[in-house]
């Protein structure tokens, strides 16, 4: 067996970066140091060049980028530079630079950041390049990159590493350029209805507005516990009562709950409330955001994720969450007066349940067992029970309902929308109902803010509000299988551990 093939993989990778710490050395010690490198002006990338070449045929431009590949034939070299827009093919000879710069160009390493000032033109096949004059190293890359990049089996890899997975899979660097689109659209969208985008606080005494269970957190220098906020909730219905009556919040919010491919422990969420408008209003509104995002980012309304068409330009349906349960698991709540007939209704069709639970509850894990997947369409599901809705106003013909809708897309909920409830006496009535829950072991329970019944006490209009899960719509509108795939840095297990 020869040397070559005792060879392990990482004993390769060794010795690369061995030879490239020597090159470091060398270029040192020659008083060329890529390091002390502090700017390079660009005027042109690869897709601007390609995109309007008739008219910069000929032109002398500057580029920058990664060099990713290259084709060596002695006195003359084709490599490809990649930029933030792509990759351009790069023509490299003795002629054009000179024996000295070309010879410190051939010691190059693939990985090098590089700069190059070079004239457009088309080969004799018809590749749209840049014929080089000029080149300089301006950063050297120490690390090997992998000659197929363990995107496509070891996805743990692609997540802890993101900065390898975008140099060597551009179509992951183009979701994320279609994410930061989707939220300039809707930020456009939002401007136009004239919303006003605020900011409100991360770090609260009371985690409120949400399900679910806070991280916890000291602040040494008031000596308190603090919490990372669940929601956006409370703070923007704050500024609803001090006046501001279309308010949007786009931001980061921190639930300590499990890992999987709809749920990371922080993620964006969008909040926005209307002042003098409802639950009706919020749908609207939902209908045309959508329909607006898909347009200016798809350039259509029909958006397919894993191979099914879903058709964001046909009105959007609508229907209770009681002829939802109604239609799907064939149970009527109508007919449902006690907490015992729930109960049963819940043994009979194996749906498991807490001692804590009421009616509202069974029904809402009825929902949840029987509906939910077959809600692939956008539809809005309205009117919830009130035991599952502790700030949303009541329906008035029938106060064991609010008025409150989730939206649906592809089986999965992507909005959360209520009449915002106004009423400081009912609030605080239903602030005491979540701390009996919590009482009886309901970790996710929302706790009694005293300041923000303060402020209801000072008086809110009628308000309707929404939060919008804005990975998931990114998840829907990318065609991405899991929601790390759309945040550039999810949460990941500690390997030390």
């Amino acid at each position: 067996m020869s040397e070559v093939e005792n060879t392990s993989p990482q004993q390769e990778v060794n010795d690369q970066v061995r030879i490239r710490l020597e090159k470091l050395d060398q270029l040192r010690q020659s008083g060329n140091d890529p390091f002390v490198k502090t700017r390079f002006e660009v005027s042109a990338y690869s897709e601007q060049i390609r995109a309007n070449f008739e008219e910069m045929e000929g032109q002398t431009v500057t580029m920058a980028g990664r060099l990713m590949g290259r084709r060596d034939m002695g006195k003359a070299n084709f490599i490809d530079l990649q930029d933030t827009q792509g990759r351009i093919q790069i023509f490299a000879n003795i002629g054009g630079l000179g024996e000295e710069e070309f010879k410190e160009f051939k010691r190059w390493d693939l990985g090098d950041i590089i700069g190059l000032e070079g004239e457009v033109f088309r080969t004799r096949r018809g590749e749209i390049s840049v014929k080089a004059h000029k080149m300089e190293l301006l950063s050297k890359s120490l690390q090997p990159l992998p000659e197929k990049f363990h995107g496509l089996t070891n996805t743990d890899m692609r997540y802890r590493q993101r900065y390898v997975d975008l140099i060597m899979n551009p179509e992951v660097k183009a979701t994320f350029i279609k994410r930061s689109k989707i939220i300039s659209a809707i930020r456009r969208f939002l401007d136009s209805q004239g919303f006003m985008e605020v900011e409100t606080p991360m770090l609260v005494s009371n985690a409120g507005g949400a399900a679910a269970r806070p991280f916890e957190t000291h602040f040494n220098a008031l000596d308190e516990d603090l919490k990372l906020r669940i929601s956006l909730e409370l703070y923007l219905k704050r500024l609803i009562v001090g006046g501001m009556d279309r308010v949007y919040e786009i931001g980061r919010v921190f639930r300590n709950e499990g890992l999987d491919t709809r749920h990371n422990p922080e993620f964006t969420l969008m909040e926005l409330y209307q002042a003098y408008t409802d639950y009706h209003g919020m749908m609207d509104l939902t209908e045309n955001m959508y329909r607006y995002v898909a347009q200016e980012v798809l350039g259509t309304t029909k958006i397919t994720y894993n191979g099914v068409e879903m058709d964001l330009g046909q009105p959007f349906a609508r229907i209770t969450m009681l002829d939802a349960v109604k239609q799907y698991a064939g149970v009527d709540f109508n007919e449902i007066h006690t907490l015992e007939e729930a109960r049963a209704a819940a043994k009979e069709h194996h749906v498991a349940y807490e001692e804590r639970h009421k009616k509202g509850d069974i029904l809402n894990l009825f929902f949840e067992e029987f509906v939910e997947e077959h809600l692939v369409q956008p539809t809005f599901v309205m009117d919830h029970p009130v035991e599952i809705s502790p700030l949303t106003k009541r329906k008035p013909q029938d106060p064991d309902y609010v008025e409150r809708f989730e939206f649906f897309m592809n089986g999965w909920e992507m909005a959360n929308a209520y009449s915002e409830l106004n009423d400081p006496i009912d609030q605080r009535e239903r602030f005491a109902a979540q701390e009996e829950q919590f009482s009886q072991g309901d970790e996710e329970a929302n706790h009694t803010d005293e300041d923000f019944l303060n402020a209801l006490e000072i008086g809110m209009p009628p308000t309707g509000g929404i939060g919008y899960g804005i990975d998931r719509m990114c998840m829907l509108f990318t065609d991405s299988a899991a929601i790390r795939d759309v945040l550039l840095f999810p949460t990941m297990k500690n390997l030390d551990k």
